[in-house]
């Protein structure tokens, strides 16, 4: 087991978050995603969506009460991950699935086009949130 002097894994903690959040902004900026987002935003929902930016993950959400949706963006090292609904594992070959999540690696990225249609996907089929009421 490692001691460490009080206080010392506050600041470990904080080293690592600030690695996890500055390895996302630049895979989110590297693969273009980032403005994608905006674009819906901007484009298709007129200003009407907001963002919940974590370490190493993008809530994208629109919609009010009964209506609310969101596009979950999770980043895993290079991996650009999608919040899937909970389905069965996918049998076209869109990026890697786990029926919890679309993987899409660097080289899948990389590929604007590939990473554009997949978002399309996301966006035409987002996660619903249950109502609060």
């Amino acid at each position: 087991m490692i001691h460490t002097e009080p206080g010392q894994e506050s600041i470990l903690d904080e080293a690592e978050r600030l690695r996890l959040r500055e390895n996302a902004k630049r895979v989110m900026r590297e693969s273009g995603l980032a403005e994608m987002l905006q674009a819906i935003n901007k484009n298709l929902l007129k200003g009407r969506g907001w963002f919940e930016e974590y370490n190493a993950m993008v809530l994208f959400k629109w919609g009010t009460g009964y209506t609310l949706r969101h596009i979950w963006v999770q980043i895993e090292g290079d991996a650009i991950l999608f919040r899937l609904q909970p389905h069965r594992t996918c049998t076209n070959l869109v990026a890697l699935c786990d029926g919890e999540y679309h993987t899409l690696t660097r080289e899948m990225w990389s590929n604007s086009q590939f990473l554009q249609e997949e978002l399309k996907r996301r966006y035409d089929k987002p996660v619903a949130e249950a109502s609060s009421d």
